[in-house]
């Protein structure tokens, strides 16, 4: 069986593994820090491998980049040993996997279309911005209120659809300068959109459009090259998005992001407001956009989450 093992997979692994243990104190360890001065950051690898039940020689091949035959019982081993969290601990497993034979490594399609019945779904939701993305953040499809929340982002230049591809809020939020308005803890979009790449590039490592979106914005961006390198990963399920839209003001919203169950690699995120507040009121004054928009736009763009420029 024959294996995939290039010198960009080990240098992954090495910057991984190197990333994690030098944020992790003996103290934070439960080891005794002897001596007044160390001469690393973080854990030594001695450290590392006494903590995960391994030899020094096997731990260092593995930071070396070599992860190809390790165990799922190794691999828990230094997950438990680094406090991985669990995107973390998913992203060492993926690289794992991709280091090991290809009869164990998923090529996994990344979906460019959904089914009509996921846009009639979408549709459905009348009262909430909802939207379906893939795993590369590219928009499939949206429902009208959607649509009108992330305007700026169907119109975007550089990150909106056009004939060769899908709008992008990850390409959006590095790339165009309207992103720094729109989302009001900037930093903090990119840097998640930043780690969930990273982690879909250890999960895909075959999926070409993401390898050219990642080399995209590494070249045309300080910020990502910046966040890239913190090698971070991260989970998008839940938690709150701050926007200023350029129509309807200020948005503190919830968002909720599920895998579809007929179709797992992409995912449904909704948008709500807390009752009673003013983020509930401008959604109201979304909705009545978002209808103006419905009926003067042309038919064709309301499908793929396009919109007018």
């Amino acid at each position: 069986m024959d294996r995939v093992d290039t010198p960009q997979q080990r240098a992954q692994v090495r910057d991984f593994l190197i990333s994690r243990r030098e944020r992790i104190t003996p103290e934070q360890a439960g080891l005794p820090a002897y001596g007044g001065h160390r001469r690393v950051k973080g854990l030594r690898r001695e450290e590392v491998a006494l903590l995960a039940g391994v030899s020094v020689d096997y731990y260092v091949r593995m930071e070396r980049g070599n992860l190809a035959g390790a165990s799922d019982s190794v691999l828990d081993g230094v997950a438990n040993a680094l406090q991985l969290d669990e995107a973390e601990r998913e992203h060492l497993f993926a690289l794992a996997r991709a280091a090991g034979p290809a009869t164990n490594r998923r090529r996994r399609p990344v979906a460019t279309t959904v089914r009509p019945v996921i846009q009639q779904v979408l549709d459905a939701i009348s009262d909430a911005p909802a939207w379906v993305r893939n795993a590369r953040h590219d928009i499939l499809a949206m429902n009208p209120m959607a649509r009108a929340l992330y305007s700026p982002v169907l119109a975007s230049p550089v990150a909106g659809a056009t004939g060769k591809r899908p709008a992008n809020t990850t390409r959006f939020a590095f790339l165009d300068p309207a992103a720094q308005e729109f989302f009001v803890d900037h930093d903090r979009i990119a840097a998640d959109a930043a780690a969930m790449l990273r982690l879909e590039a250890s999960r895909n490592p075959h999926d070409k459009d993401l390898v050219a979106l990642i080399g995209e914005l590494s070249t045309r961006s300080d910020l990502f090259r910046a966040h890239w390198a913190a090698q971070n990963v991260k989970f998008h399920r839940s938690g709150r998005k701050r926007l200023r839209h350029p129509v309807v003001g200020r948005l503190d919203l919830n968002f909720e992001s599920m895998p579809l169950a007929s179709e797992p690699e992409l995912r449904l995120n909704v948008y709500t407001a807390d009752p009673n507040t003013p983020t509930a009121d401008n959604l109201k004054l979304l909705a009545t956009w978002a209808a103006t928009l419905a009926t003067t736009e042309p038919a064709d763009a309301t499908e793929s989450g396009t919109t007018p420029t």
